[in-house]
């Protein structure tokens, strides 16, 4: 059996990728989960591993394309006797066969066979292209069940885009046999909604009423002929869309009745639609490129009424050279713009005096250095962060402004900021308030490295619930980090440096470790944020406090 292999669900927000190498070749056989593509996403270079062992069928993408969720990669025989089947259809033996009809071609709004559907054949309908940018919707309701009949065109589940609430109609007629998808589950474009077992032959995309259906009893096979066929014999044999230009009121656009239904459901007034056919006739392709046009205006201006300012020609005042932006930077920009418009950001300041941690970090050091690792300032503060997490459970909390409900993680995973030569990584250490500072130093050491060779899975770039950026390597005082959405704070640690401090009566000498709490103030009170920061401190300077309140 030929077996389609997708490209796999790459973490929150990310749809597509890129092909950095193809690994296989048609003909080549394969084992489950060898790396068939390599790919890039926004976060990491990943190989994607086959789902199934077998040869190589067919390879459908290639080196340097984008590729989406969902999308088939490779064809795949796993030695099965089951026939090839490229839209992933269960088939019964074809019964009859259509000879050159010559039909007038307009676009269906979802993915059905190309050709003609032959008796008792199995059908997916699948989620159709909703516009330009567009890649999933919301099922509000689910109109049918396995078991039920059901008509062309009759709708079979209602969905809501950010644009509007459509009704999804079927695009043949026949019995349910499947529903794959349930109310308030998110679907994407392309995805199958329901199996469908057909009634009759029928085409997909056809034109009415000029032709006669003529069966061969010698040859076996049906013919289509010019001739007009009579009503009755044209809906007992071949069930056509009428999809003749109906009269046309004063005034009305010239639109089919299946243009103006789409037009309805994607909220476009169908008379705002400039026409490209015969005396400004309007097919589904019109109506396509006017909700693209829509969105490529909507999506021109950010969010928040916050407006681009067009670049001067910095040609005019000297030599320039443009660069375009990895996908990781890209996505960088993009998320950290997100968040830093959306949340409403208060950072605050704090030092902490680690003369003593200090000693105690270098005297156990070298017996961690053995092991792997290293006892960083940052794998301590892993530990002490997990604690105060549990302290402080708000700060260990995602908001979810639809629903207004506030989601507390009974999970503690911690992610740690890499600066790479490709950008900013923030790999995901699990399941931090379990491990001591031998695991963390080790865990930390090597999924650091790990981002700077490009060599990070996805599994370790997802699930955080806060976030330590530490620029104590490189320099400065302090810094005003921006939450990683949607996490609700996030540690910044600067360089630590020696300070007089006041203690006794005389100055001494003191480590001081600079600290900068940013956090959302839509969970996060002021007072809340002090107190989390301090905690941290007194963690540092007297780490006993993990093991009392810890």
């Amino acid at each position: 059996m030929v077996t389609e292999f997708k490209l796999p669900e790459l973490g929150e927000n990310i749809e597509t990728a890129d092909v950095l190498n193809v690994l296989v070749n048609p003909g080549d056989k394969i084992e489950k989960d060898q790396g068939v593509i390599e790919i890039e996403t926004d976060k990491a270079t990943i190989e994607v591993p086959s789902s199934t062992a077998g040869i190589v069928h067919e390879v459908l993408i290639k080196s340097g394309e984008k590729v989406k969720v969902g999308q088939t990669l490779i064809k795949i025989d796993d030695g099965g006797n089951s026939q090839i089947s490229f839209i992933e259809t269960k088939k019964t033996e074809p019964k009859q066969e259509i000879k050159n009809p010559e039909t007038t071609q307009e676009k269906t709004p979802a993915s059905v066979p190309q050709k003609q559907s032959n008796e008792g054949q199995i059908v997916e309908m699948k989620l159709p292209e909703l516009g330009e940018n567009i890649d999933a919707a919301d099922i509000l309701t689910v109109l049918v069940k396995p078991g039920d009949s059901i008509e062309k065109n009759q709708s079979i589940l209602e969905i809501e885009t950010d644009k509007a609430t459509i009704e999804v109609p079927a695009t043949l007629s026949g019995t349910v046999t499947e529903v794959l998808i349930k109310s308030g589950e998110k679907a994407k474009v392309g995805q199958t909604l329901i199996k469908v077992q057909t009634n009759t032959i029928s085409f997909v995309e056809e034109r009415p009423v000029q032709q006669k259906i003529a069966h061969s009893e010698k040859t076996g096979t049906t013919v289509a002929t010019e001739k007009q066929v009579p009503k009755g014999e044209r809906e007992s044999i071949l069930p056509y869309e009428r999809d003749q230009q109906p009269p046309i009121l004063k005034g009305a656009a010239p639109a089919a009745p299946s243009v103006r239904r789409i037009a309805r459901e994607l909220g476009v007034d169908i008379n705002k639609v400039s026409g490209t056919g015969t005396s400004g006739r309007i097919s589904m392709d019109d109506v396509k490129a006017f909700v693209k046009k829509l969105n490529e205006g909507r999506e021109s201006q950010p969010t928040f009424g916050v407006k681009y300012e067009p670049l001067p020609d910095f040609v005019k005042f000297g030599e320039v050279e443009k660069k375009s932006m990895s996908n990781i930077r890209s996505k960088t920009a993009e998320h950290l713009s997100y968040a830093w418009a959306s949340i409403p950001h208060v950072t605050q300041h704090d030092k902490a005096d680690i003369t003593e941690l200090e000693k105690v970090r270098k005297t156990f050091n070298p017996r961690i250095e053995k092991s792997g690792g290293k006892l960083t300032v940052t794998a301590i503060l892993l530990k002490i962060i997990s604690s105060a997490l549990k302290v402080f459970p708000q700060f260990n909390s995602s908001i979810d402004m639809e629903k207004k409900e506030i989601i507390y993680k009974k999970f503690f995973n911690i992610g740690i900021a890499v600066d790479t030569e490709h950008g900013l990584i923030v790999p995901v250490i699990k399941n931090v308030d379990r491990k001591n500072l031998i695991e963390l130093s080790i865990e930390l050491n090597t999924i650091a490295e790990k981002a700077r060779l490009r060599k990070i899975s996805l599994e370790e770039l997802q699930g955080g619930c806060f976030t330590i950026t530490n620029l104590g390597g490189i320099g400065g005082t302090s810094f005003t980090p921006i939450i990683n959405s949607p996490e609700v704070a996030i540690l910044g640690v600067s360089r630590s440096s020696f300070e007089p401090v006041f203690n006794e009566g005389k100055f001494e000498p003191r480590l001081m470790l600079p600290l900068s709490l940013s956090y959302d103030h839509r969970i996060i009170d002021g007072a809340d944020a002090a107190r989390f920061l301090r905690w941290v401190c007194e963690a540092l300077e007297q780490p006993i406090k993990l093991l009392i309140e810890g």
